[in-house]
């Protein structure tokens, strides 16, 4: 069945409230770990996982780091406006670049309270430091805002650090506390640029890479910057109206070289945008081995290619055009959308949360078990499975 005949209907299940974990657990590996293996359901620890897998594995980790993207507001008359930052304009995906701007920048966002924001700029005062803002456009739901602050040797990172908050899903309906600025990150989270964490990593600690180590499996790291997009339901019928939020990632030249000599193995992807950022570069390489060069795939490109290259060539590709270029890593953005009738091209198992009915999410998980994720997620509820972004994990691998 092709993906967009597909509807969202297909995807619900009943969650009860007090199955969403709202705050994490004391320690992160304490978690639940659901594996799933050849139609085989069985439950761990999360601090199992390296006695799950085998020598010679390979794990793809997300390193992106939520940034405190929630700005307030208070207009002279009162009026409170909201400004959500969600990716800098013309970075090119380059977020640490525009991280760094001093004096001004200009952001796509989402604004509360747009309504009582007719005109003019709107300024706030924190910790010494004045900051305006200003609407300098829109696309869709999208304001483009410029910011200017003072002083102006401030990095915008430093300006969110002074004045801003870190998002929590929607869902937790409650604003960040003091362990959410821990614990809502990753342990090994060096990039800035999210508005949401990958969370399957958040289970992740040192002790647990010391043993994948010892036991000899293997850990890359690549960036991809969740967007506002992850909190968006699916709210057309049909999964061919749903629009899906493109996303910056980016793979250095040393992992996409290891990825393209690397022998036959098991590569897991941790996390859904693990996994949509390495199937997207097998997509890309596809593209420049077809003699296209471009720095975005589209959301169903994947399904209107026809190609049969491997993994290890279609990087090897990637490796030709930005050694070209002089660059040490490939930047690009993705709206790839994965679902039944995706055959992933370079993941063999994904480390995962448990995630929303009727969501994009969900509809991924689909796409690697088929029809068993109403199993798993059936028998997650009725052991006592926590759900969502604090909630426990699963190991999946792809069925044949």
């Amino acid at each position: 069945m092709y993906l967009k005949d597909i509807r969202i209907e297909e995807f619900d299940y009943n969650l009860p409230e007090e199955k969403i974990a709202l705050m994490p657990k004391d320690k992160r590996d304490e978690s639940k770990l659901l594996h799933y293996n050849n139609n085989k359901i069985s439950d761990f620890s999360f601090h199992s996982l390296p006695n799950i897998l085998e020598k010679g594995d390979h794990l793809i980790l997300n390193n992106t780091r939520v940034i405190p993207a929630r700005l307030f507001f208070r207009k002279p008359t009162g009026g409170l406006i909201e400004i959500f930052c969600l990716e800098p304009r013309s970075s090119g995906g380059d977020f640490l670049k525009a991280l760094q701007s001093k004096g001004s920048i200009e952001y796509e966002c989402l604004v509360g309270g747009a309504a009582k924001w007719k005109s003019g700029n709107i300024a706030l005062k924190a910790n010494e430091l004045e900051l305006e803002a200003e609407i300098t456009g829109r696309r869709g739901e999208y304001f483009h805002v410029r910011f200017t602050w003072n002083p102006s040797e401030l990095s915008f990172s430093e300006v969110l650090n002074r004045c801003g908050e870190l998002p929590l899903p929607p869902y937790f309906n409650r604003k960040a506390d003091a362990s959410d600025l821990l614990r809502y990150q990753t342990v090994y989270g060096s990039n800035e640029g999210s508005v949401a964490a990958p969370t399957a990593g958040l289970h992740f600690t040192p002790e647990i890479f010391d043993t994948l180590l010892q036991k000899g499996i293997s850990v890359s790291y690549i960036t991809l910057h969740v967007g506002a997009g992850t909190f968006k339901p699916v709210s057309a019928a049909n999964i061919s109206d749903h629009e899906m939020h493109g996303e910056y990632y980016s793979i250095d030249h040393s992992i996409l070289s290891r990825l393209s000599q690397m022998a036959p193995g098991r590569i897991v992807a941790v996390g859904t945008t693990s996994l949509r950022a390495i199937e997207s570069a097998y997509w890309m390489g596809c593209k420049l081995s077809k003699g296209i060069r471009a720095n975005n795939l589209e959301q169903w490109e994947a399904y209107e290619m026809q190609s049969e290259l491997s993994s290890s060539d279609a990087f090897r590709y990637i490796l030709e055009e930005i050694e070209r270029t002089g660059e040490d890593k490939m930047m690009a953005s993705t709206s790839i959308m994965i679902g039944p009738g995706y055959k992933p091209r370079v993941a063999k198992g994904l480390v995962t949360n448990f995630h929303l009915p009727k969501s994009s999410l969900l509809v991924l998980i689909a796409a690697l078990v088929g029809n068993s994720w109403k199993e798993i997620y059936d028998h997650a509820l009725k052991n006592d499975y926590r759900f969502l972004s604090y909630g426990d994990s699963s190991l999946l691998w792809i069925d044949a």
